[in-house]
């Protein structure tokens, strides 16, 4: 699993059909041999360029060219090179994934539309579960409405989120490439740095929508990797994924999807109902890449050289490790905070249908462990993030945030755990998942009445100022006297 962001920052690997005598050709793109002009070779992570098959549309433009395709392939090589949407080419990654999609998983499950049954069978279990969730959680319910959606609604549904996830990454690597060369020069090269620019929206657009397509292969529903990734207030499940998820487990089809369903709709309330959560997950990414280093004499080099009718030149660029991680201390704060607060997440949804599902579902026990292992032996969510910024989630954090919230629930009830997503400040940290005990016997802080302060302040009201103190359960209570 790649462990740079985007896969930058790696060589290519090995050949692993057992021809081990051969290496790729860096000067071939990525081991294509003269059947591939443009050199375009395959990036590390998601697939990249040089991967063949009908699922990835650059192979297939530059693959095997025939005289007669020649024109058609440079007309859409002039519309890759002149986007000027964005750090990202989201019109390419949109198309690669929706034909990764159309391809089929590798068990050869093909995406199809999803029959008026199957939906009504999805909003059924959404609608059920939500009415046991009620005695789990004292958020009321998030879902709006329930959908059942194939992969390629998804991968539409989702695209979106994506930009907001992935953006912030690609702008920092992008802006880097206008600012290497003095000021007076940069006029002079605009034709050529706005070229690159081109070219690395597009290798992101390729790597992006390879990875999503294949995601969309193996997601259940719109939370899977614990980010609310479609439209707020619409839980959706995808029935061709539940169908593959629970073919060998033993378990009728009904009950894993109402367990699945179980899972969507407490993301749902979750997200729903906890309104800074969704800007405090995604406010990790962007912070992680502000603190992006980029190779600025690499890079200076790269543009001095650039030679336009020799792209792989750029490719090569990216693969030697232009773009690293900083190591630094506002870094490391950055992706501890977003894997602390993915895990508390998706500890709090495993909590809470666990205690919905234990007493009605005889399967819950199994369907559970199988949830586990699937995020233990690198699950969508490790997927995706360790593509996206590098972030590998510890599956050893996601059980510890489990027991953390079931201990909670045992010593102050299920309102009193819920009642810490009432403020960031509230919620356990990365030290208080290796001392459970401790956190839950801590006194707690009260911040609705703090709170209140500062919504009346931010109003100009004009009201006594509360007086807190502690009351004989640690909590702060409002003194009626004023000081």
């Amino acid at each position: 699993m790649s462990d740079t962001p985007f896969g930058f920052g790696l060589p290519p690997e090995e050949p692993e059909d057992g021809d081990e005598g051969k290496k790729k050709d860096p000067q071939s793109g990525g081991g294509q041999g003269p059947a591939n002009p443009f050199g375009f070779g395959g990036l590390p992570g998601a697939g990249g360029f040089g991967a063949p098959g009908a699922d990835n549309p650059l192979a297939a433009m530059f693959g095997s060219l025939n005289p007669n395709d020649l024109g058609a392939a440079f007309q859409q090589l002039g519309q890759m090179l002149s986007y000027e949407g964005g750090p990202v080419n989201w019109d390419m990654a949109k198309q690669i994934a929706r034909q990764t999609v159309a391809q089929g998983t590798a068990d050869g499950v093909k995406d199809a539309s999803v029959g008026p049954s199957e939906r009504t069978a999805v909003q059924e279990a959404v609608r059920l579960a939500d009415l046991w969730l009620d005695d789990a959680t004292s958020l009321p319910s998030g879902a709006g409405t329930a959908v059942a959606w194939s992969r390629a609604e998804w991968v539409e549904a989702t695209l979106p989120a994506w930009k907001e996830l992935v953006d912030p990454v690609a702008e920092r690597v992008g802006a880097a490439m206008g600012d290497v060369l003095p000021e007076e020069m940069q006029a002079m090269a605009g034709p050529l740095i706005g070229m690159m620019r081109s070219m690395g929206g597009a290798m992101f657009g390729s790597q992006i929508g390879q990875a999503v397509g294949v995601l969309a292969g193996e997601v259940v529903g719109s939370t899977d990797i614990g980010l609310p990734l479609g439209p707020a207030g619409r839980a959706a499940l995808l029935p061709v994924n539940i169908e593959a998820f629970g073919k060998d487990l033993g378990v009728t089809k009904d009950e894993v999807r109402l367990y699945l369903a179980l899972r969507e709709a407490a993301h749902q309330r979750l997200f729903a109902h906890v309104p800074w959560l969704r800007s405090h997950l995604f406010g990790a990414v962007e912070g992680y890449a502000r603190g992006i280093k980029v190779d600025t004499a690499k890079l200076e080099d790269v543009v001095g050289q650039f030679d336009p009718q020799n792209p792989e030149q750029l490719q090569d660029a990216l693969q030697q490790g232009m773009f690293q991680p900083e190591d630094t201390p506002a870094q490391k704060a950055a992706l501890a905070r977003l894997e602390t607060a993915l895990a508390l997440v998706e500890g709090w949804v495993d909590a809470v249908v666990h205690a919905a599902a234990k007493p009605r579902l005889s399967s819950a026990d199994a369907l559970r462990e199988t949830l586990r292992r699937r995020r233990a032996s690198g699950g969508p969510a490790e997927q995706t993030f360790a593509t996206l910024i590098g972030l590998e989630l510890r599956p050893r954090r996601l059980r510890d945030a489990s027991r953390l919230w079931a201990s909670l629930t045992d010593a102050r009830g299920v309102d009193g755990r819920d009642a810490l997503w009432a403020h960031p400040d509230m919620l356990p940290t990365a030290s208080d998942l290796d001392d459970p005990d401790g956190f839950v016997h801590r006194e707690q802080l009260d911040f609705s009445e703090l709170d209140k302060m500062l919504g009346e302040a931010a109003s100009g009201g004009s009201g006594d100022r509360p007086n807190l103190k502690k009351d004989d359960s640690g909590t702060d209570s409002k003194d009626d006297d004023t000081e």
